[in-house]
Parts: structure tokens; sequence; C-alpha cells
């Protein structure tokens, strides 16, 4: 068993760290603070294969696999966990049209997103009333002639109102219930196509979250992925994916507040000596550190699995599940390091807290993984 990176992935995670510590960490909390959006940030990744790490070369990708991706998304989670979840996003929705759309749509729009033309893409699933039950979704498309007419409302859509395009999921046959449900990539400015207002969220403030409504929207057929019917699969094995994308960004940002605290452990004193001589606080580390560890050896296996075509959906909602809670668990323990300076914004360790919470969330709750893992295990066990 070789736990080694290849000199490659080694190339792209450190490349995607020196570009987070130079041109992100420093302005990621005035950004937070003013919820600013970060195009040029995001136009930048783009230009260094960023944002198309898994996509051929041929449609402007790296083709660097998923294990890269993996590493420098948890890098630039590191930095900010707002750009980490729109570079996620928009490279789940590059690998959803080069997986699905004929190669004509492909060419259309993949190019677009790797060379930062869209500086975003997005993936509207969520509904008021489906969330979990991504079943139950009632945005609703309609084939008339060349076209799909496209009724409806999502919610909590990432970079929504600044998504080039964006993977839409909507019943075209209400009579079979999740296979009647199709995808179609529905580009930025098409009439009825309505952005909603930016939603004001705990944390991830410089992600962009929008509710969108589709008002007699209308689709070109071609824009139609796979086929009539087979959405849901498309937007579960998306789902697999985006879960990978998820757990790195909470890796990042367990990262992040870990460093802070050990960093603040070494300068603060109390009863004459560094509170990190106090073994409470030293357990606290060494626990924080251990899960980290554990975290991010599960994300690469599922990672490493996805890149070899092999099975990884129990993989990747243990490392979806295991990632975001222990993020939790790290970020919590930073502000208990930091005591009373842990919680107000001159230290990062509060962003830090807030960014992480919302990691059990989306992407699947963490009740949805344990759920998932769960019908795995007891299937294969038949």
């Amino acid at each position: 068993m070789n736990f080694d990176i290849t000199e490659e992935q080694k190339m792209i995670r450190d490349m995607a760290r020196d570009f987070a510590k130079k041109e992100i960490a420093p302005v990621a909390g005035r950004y937070e603070r003013e919820g600013h959006f970060p195009k040029a940030i995001l136009k930048k990744l783009a230009e260094l294969g960023l944002m198309g790490v898994n996509i051929p070369q041929e449609y402007g990708g790296a083709e660097s696999g998923v294990v890269a991706y993996s590493l420098a998304l948890s890098e630039i989670a590191k930095a900010c966990a707002s750009t980490a979840v729109t570079m996620s996003v928009t490279n789940m929705v590059a690998e959803i049209i080069n997986q699905y759309a004929s190669e004509e749509t492909k060419k259309r729009y993949i190019p677009k997103i790797t060379s930062g033309e869209y500086v975003a893409g997005a993936f509207a699933l969520t509904e008021p009333h489906a969330g979990s039950d991504a079943g139950a979704i009632r945005t609703t498309a309609v084939k008339k002639g060349d076209k799909y007419i496209l009724n409806g409302n999502k919610v909590f859509i990432t970079s929504g109102a600044y998504a080039g395009c964006i993977i839409v999921y909507a019943v075209t046959d209400k009579a079979k219930g999740k296979k009647g449900i199709s995808a179609f990539v529905v580009e930025k400015g098409t009439d009825g196509l309505i952005i909603g207002k930016e939603e004001k969220k705990m944390g991830l403030r410089a992600s962009n979250t929008v509710s969108l409504d589709f008002c007699d929207c209308a689709v070109p057929a071609a824009n139609l992925l796979g086929t009539e019917g087979k959405g849901f699969e498309i937007g579960m094995t998306a789902l697999n994916g985006g879960r990978i994308g998820i757990a790195s960004q909470a890796i990042g940002i367990a990262d992040a507040a870990l460093e802070a605290a050990v960093r603040y452990a070494l300068e603060r004193q109390a009863f004459g000596k560094k509170i990190s001589e106090f073994q409470a606080i030293q357990w606290k580390i060494a626990d924080s550190a251990t899960t980290l560890d554990a975290a991010r050896l599960l994300t690469l296996r599922a990672a490493f699995l996805k890149e070899k075509k092999r099975n990884y959906t129990k993989e990747a909602s243990m490392a979806k599940l295991y990632s975001t809670e222990i993020a939790n668990r790290i970020c919590a323990e930073a502000i208990q390091i930091h005591g009373g300076y842990g919680y107000i914004e001159e230290y990062n360790v509060e962003r830090y807290y807030r960014d992480a919470r919302v990691t059990t969330i989306y992407e699947g709750t963490s009740e949805i993984q344990r759920i998932v893992i769960a019908r795995e295990i007891l299937k294969n066990a038949e």
C-alpha cells in the first residue's frame, strides 16, 4: 500500500497552496465581512487549471485526476472556504457536462468553465420542499418542439447569480416518480430564468447563495443531459463526487483552525508559562491532529477510488460524514484554545467555526450520509 502522492499531484497541491497564501489569504477576511464574491480570484484559479482539474485537456481541463483536485481544494479552503465551495461546485458542473452531455454541448460549455469565461457553475436541485428528499422536486420541464419549457423554483443555489451555466433538475414525467426526473444545462441570461435575492448566511459569506425561479424558461432540447428520466441518477452520481469536494473543503477549514490554535498556544501565556505546556491544551491539539489526519486519509481514499473508476459511493459518504463532523469539532476546540479572543473577528478562528458549520448540511446532511453508508454495507452483505 503506497501512501505517497505523485510528483504531479504534489505540484498541483503546492501550486494551490502558494496561490492561496499569496492571493487569497490576505483578502479572505475582508471579502467575508463585505460579502464580496471573488470573481477575480476565481478567474485566476481557472488560469491555473483549477476549474477543470479532472476534465480532459481537449476541453481546456488539466486532466490531473480526483486526488490532485482534492489536495488542491483543501489548500484553497484553508485560505478561504467561500472560494473553495465555488471551486468545488464549478468543477462538479464541468464533470457532469463532460460525463452526460452531447459532444456539441461539451464543446459549447466546458471550455468556458475551464478558461474562466464563466467564473462559476451552479447545481440546481434543492427546492423549498425538497432538500434531502431530492425525488420530491416539483420543477417541471415540458417538451415543445425543439425546446423544453421549465417552470418551478430552486433554493440555496451556490453561485447562482454568477454562474455562466446551471445544471437544473426538473420533472419530465410525473407518473414515473424519480425515474421521471431529467437534467438540463441552462445558460445564464436565458429568458424566464429569474435570479432571486442573495441569502444572508451564518458563514461562507463571500460565496453567493440565491433562489432561482423558472417562468416559462425555454431551454434547447440539445441541453438535455443523457436521456429523459436519467436526471435523478445523474444528480446522485454528481453528489457522490461532490461529497469528496466538501470533505476536502472541510479538511482545509479544519487544517487552518488547528494551525491557528497551535500558533496561539505557543504564544499565549497563563500562570507563568505558555498554554501549550498545559496537558489540557496538548490533548486538544493531539485529538484534533489525529482526527484531521484520519479525515484526510478517508477523503484521499474516496478520491483515489473515483479516479480509478471503481465504486466509491460508501467511501465518499464516509469521507464527507467524518471530515465535516470533525471539522466542526476542531474549529470549536480552536476557539476554546483561544478563549475570549476566539469569539471576536480579529482572530480568524471565529470565521472558520462559522464556515465549517454548513459542511455537515449541504451535499447531503450527516444523517443522509449515514443512511447511504448503512445501505451500501447491508446491500453488500446480502
